[in-house]
């Protein structure tokens, strides 16, 4: 007889395991995530034991499909940037307009703008450079540059449109493409702000969190960078190509998908150019060709550095997809389905319903946007009950597919090992994030709602 609330059980012996192995045991990441997988394949009686193996490794290509090729490429951007100069270069044009105490504002807003057309990841993979090589030079609140980034980029991710969750959820629900930009915009701004620069400016004041080296870099060479003169570093132009090159790609991209016709050789082209595995691989060449102009006229040296590089993003890629695949076991076992079924009744309004069964989908499989499409189509059929305008529905299904991004999320594991924090400190900075933006989300959908319902 089928044990009711066994996807429950499952997800509780998945997140012990997870804790235990990774935090009590301190193995790798890699290893504890796929250890973790395999306990919540057994325990889980939805999945049979002769496919949970194959599943695991299902996931894990599904995953790694999505972000091997970025996350390798963003690695040798990474580097390079860091070690040419190109990042402090960048930084000093930034600092040189807000001042170099007020760094943190250049980081937000470029996160904020960033994020509409790109997905979160690509965003941090090109600001996170930035982010180093500005602590290298002011030697504090790396933290604080962190969470602006971060909340910034997140904000927009799960608001926004044409970044694909929201867009897709937008169109499910039949919601106005125009107007849930304008909302997700209004809704948004202020949710980044108090997600991060305000609890950047308090996290910062209580937690100081060192360089590390990370993406092929030790902290000496990024030290030594930041006290070089101006006039040995790249310029601003050649030093922003690599970034300007992945966001114009990916951007014009989203741009032509969403607003042309899609049987057109012209968005045919952009599909291919902006797409991020070919978009970084642009943007990584331009980055490691001012490398080599910058720091070597030796091929040999050059290639050797660049498969350091490559060395480095391997072992992100493979922790990503181990955490796609925890969140894909947690899927199969039905844990999502299951707490979404259980929601449903509560009798809460519909804006509250949608963000508590996004929530609880996202914490339990990982994915902010399998979280919104889910929660779309549940709550699809319910929409001609609302008295406000679908849009604000968006940002609802949005907030609460963003909350609490821990070990399961492959952002959590982005985050952690190219920004070089670790796994508590991760917590404290990007998971409380997310739940800041979840919950200033909600905040801020249900006051504009009631003060300009647009229905």
């Amino acid at each position: 007889m089928a044990f009711p609330h066994a996807p429950l059980v499952a997800f509780g012996v998945g997140l012990v395991a997870t804790i235990l192995l990774l935090v009590k045991l301190k193995l790798p990441a890699f290893i504890g995530l796929i250890i973790s997988t395999f306990i919540v394949g057994i325990v889980a009686p939805g999945v049979p034991l002769e496919e949970i193996a194959s599943e695991t490794a299902t996931s894990f290509g599904d995953t790694f499909a999505g972000v091997g090729i970025p996350i390798l490429m963003a690695a040798v951007i990474g580097k390079t940037m860091l070690e040419s100069g190109a990042a402090e270069r960048i930084i000093r044009s930034f600092t040189a307009i807000t001042g170099e105490e007020n760094g943190e504002y250049a980081l937000f807003g470029s996160g904020f703008i960033l994020a509409i057309p790109v997905f979160f990841g690509n965003v941090f993979y090109l600001l996170a450079p930035l982010a180093r090589s500005m602590r290298a030079r002011v030697g504090h609140s790396y933290s604080l540059f962190i969470v602006v980034i971060c909340a910034a980029a997140a904000t927009t991710h799960v608001f926004v449109p044409p970044t694909p969750g929201p867009l897709a959820v937008a169109s499910e629900i039949d919601a106005n493409l125009g107007t849930t930009i304008l909302i997700g915009i209004l809704v948004g701004a202020p949710t980044a702000v108090l997600s991060g620069l305000v609890y950047g400016k308090f996290i910062s004041k209580r937690i100081e969190i060192p360089l590390r080296d990370t993406m092929g870099t030790t902290t000496e060479e990024l030290k030594e960078i930041s006290q070089q003169r101006t006039s040995t570093l790249p310029g601003v132009l050649e030093a922003s190509l690599p970034i300007v090159l992945a966001i114009v790609l990916v951007g014009a991209q989203t741009v032509t998908d969403t607003f042309f016709a899609a049987s057109t050789s012209f968005v045919s082209f952009f599909a291919f150019v902006g797409d991020p595995n070919f978009a970084l691989t642009a943007a990584a060449l331009a980055s490691a060709i001012t490398f080599y102009r910058s720091k070597s006229d030796d091929l040999e040296a050059w290639a050797e550095e660049l498969t350091e590089a490559l060395k480095e993003g391997g072992n992100i890629a493979a922790i990503v997809g181990a955490g796609g695949a925890f969140g894909g076991m947690l899927a199969a076992a039905g844990v999502g389905g299951y707490i979404s079924n259980a929601l449903q009744g509560l009798g809460f309004g519909l804006i509250v319903t949608a963000w508590i069964i996004a929530a609880a989908v996202r914490i339990a499989q990982g994915s902010a946007t399998v979280a919104m499409l889910t929660t779309a189509g549940i709550v699809e059929p319910l929409v001609g009950q609302l008295s406000v305008h679908p849009a604000y529905l968006v940002m609802a299904i949005g907030a609460g597919g963003n909350i609490l991004s821990w070990y399961n999320d492959g952002g959590f594991w982005i985050i952690t090992e190219i920004g070089g924090l670790t796994q508590a400190e991760a917590l404290k900075t990007w998971t409380v994030v997310t739940t800041l933006i979840a919950i200033f989300g909600l905040v801020f959908t249900i006051a504009f709602s009631t003060v300009l319902p647009l229905a």
